[in-house]
């Protein structure tokens, strides 16, 4: 876009240049942090699908006999005894984005007839509670993950556009319009000499 070569547009473009120059370091922290809080909830997904792993290996190696028991209808399953009603988030600011953070998880309130399921059945459904709460904590910061990067996408367009297009354009422009000014500074120079020896012949 051509620029329009007067004292004005140089002050403009000047000012330009310094916003953009105050404000690139801000993006690129908040382009940092966004990246450090997602590499830290990716590490904190890898670790909770690890423990939940465990839970349910420790769980199945002691209700494998009930599972495996063709007596008992599917229906029946020790699975279909926890359901989950509510995930409860709360939210969070991170470098200016609200983020789910869990809260709790609330259950629907399923009775059972202790006389059908064996002895054990009060842990196991405790231990598959654990176990939901595992995917309510993963699904809560994958949602954080997926916010936090469309913010940094977003973030690193910008800081792409100052470092590599406003910045440029507005040294340039200035430039441009302080070479303009100065030859026309010099020519109106010349040209009150040359005025002033034809006065001088005229006199």
């Amino acid at each position: 876009m051509a620029v329009k070569l007067t004292k004005n547009e140089q002050k403009k473009q000047k000012d330009a240049l310094k916003q953009f120059q105050r404000y690139l370091p801000t993006l690129m922290l908040k382009k940092q942090q966004l990246q450090l809080v997602i590499r830290q909830a990716e590490a904190e997904i890898a670790e909770l699908r690890v423990q939940q792993e465990r839970a349910i290996g420790n769980l199945d190696s002691w209700i494998g006999v009930y599972g495996a028991n063709k007596s008992f209808p599917e229906e029946k399953s020790i699975r279909t005894l926890v359901k989950v009603k509510e995930v409860k988030r709360t939210y969070s600011n991170v470098a200016g984005v609200s983020v789910p953070v869990f809260d709790s998880l609330e259950f629907e309130d399923i009775r059972y007839d202790l006389d059908y399921y064996p002895l054990w059945v009060d842990g196991a459904v405790f231990a598959l509670r654990d176990i939901a709460k595992f995917d309510a904590l993963i699904m809560t910061l994958e949602e954080e993950i997926r916010l936090l990067e469309k913010e940094l996408r977003t973030t690193s367009q910008r800081v792409n556009l100052f470092e590599k297009v406003k910045i440029p354009e507005a040294k340039e422009n200035i430039r441009v319009i302080g070479i303009y000014l100065q030859d026309q500074q010099t020519a109106a120079v010349v040209r009150g000499k040359i005025a002033k020896k034809k006065l001088v012949k005229v006199g």
